[in-house]
């Protein structure tokens, strides 16, 4: 008669068990391994907290940044073109006066007048919803991309000579966007509140925002949910020239 170690199930128990401590012993191995490494490489510093390690919002903040460096040296080199170009260069008068008068309709020169402000700005943090209002989602306490459109629209349906979105004048082919809540105009990055400042009747101007049934509908949210409007009165403002680029860029058929 054969011992417990010789009988069927002794070799089947011990070899099921040999390769799990095996394994076990590979893990703590491994792991300690790690910790070693990852000790080395940090040198006592936390990893998530290097500064090489660049969150994305500082990213875009940096690159707005590097764009307002850049379209000052744009500004600043076409004032030397411009200086060039008063030279005497052969023009008449009604030519120099029908080049102003482009420059002026394309928003590349200043322009003073009276003006209105209109301010739009979130909802505070704590808002909550009036008498006889639903509850607001996230998305009705925050400014989007077709509120600010619609008060550009609005205030060029009223015949505004120029306007103006935070700190860049606007032409013909800039584009109001926004990403989240925040506002990216001609490679620069805006946070609310936004201010947009148009030249021009102020009366015509403050009834073509009264009429305009998108911003009609804005208010229903500034009553409901405490949504930001404000809008000023201006005796005299200027504002800037378009200083970027007036390239237009295109795509063009392969071949």
């Amino acid at each position: 008669m054969s011992n417990s170690a010789d009988s069927p199930q002794g070799p089947v128990r011990r070899s099921k068990w040999r390769p799990v401590r095996l394994l076990t012993a590979a893990v703590f191995a491994l792991a300690g391994l790690i910790f070693v490494t990852s000790f080395n490489t940090a040198k006592g510093t936390d990893l998530r907290t290097d500064d090489s390690l660049l969150r994305l919002s500082d990213l875009i903040k940096q690159r707005s940044e590097k764009n307002g460096d850049l379209e000052e040296s744009t500004s600043a080199v076409r004032g030397d073109v411009d200086a060039l170009a008063q030279r005497d260069d052969g023009s008449t008068e009604a030519e120099d006066a029908k080049l102003a008068a482009l420059e002026e309709t394309a928003g590349t020169e200043p322009l003073k007048g009276s003006a209105l402000t209109v301010t739009l700005d979130d909802a505070p943090p704590d808002a909550r919803a009036a008498p006889g209002y639903p509850e607001p989602q996230a998305n009705d306490l925050v400014i989007h991309q077709q509120d600010l459109q619609a008060v550009v629209n609005a205030l060029w349906q009223g015949g505004a000579k120029g306007i103006r979105v935070m700190d860049q004048r606007l032409i013909s082919t800039s584009a109001v966007r926004c990403v989240g809540n925040t506002l990216i105009l001609q490679g620069r990055v805006y946070s609310p509140p936004y201010k947009v400042t148009a030249v021009g009747d102020q009366d015509v101007l403050k009834k073509a925002l009264a009429d305009s049934p998108a911003i009609q509908n804005y208010q229903l949210y500034v009553e409901a949910y405490g949504l930001g409007w404000k809008v000023d009165e201006n005796e005299t403002v200027t504002l800037p020239g378009y200083s970027g680029t007036v390239d237009l860029h295109y795509a063009k058929p392969v071949g």
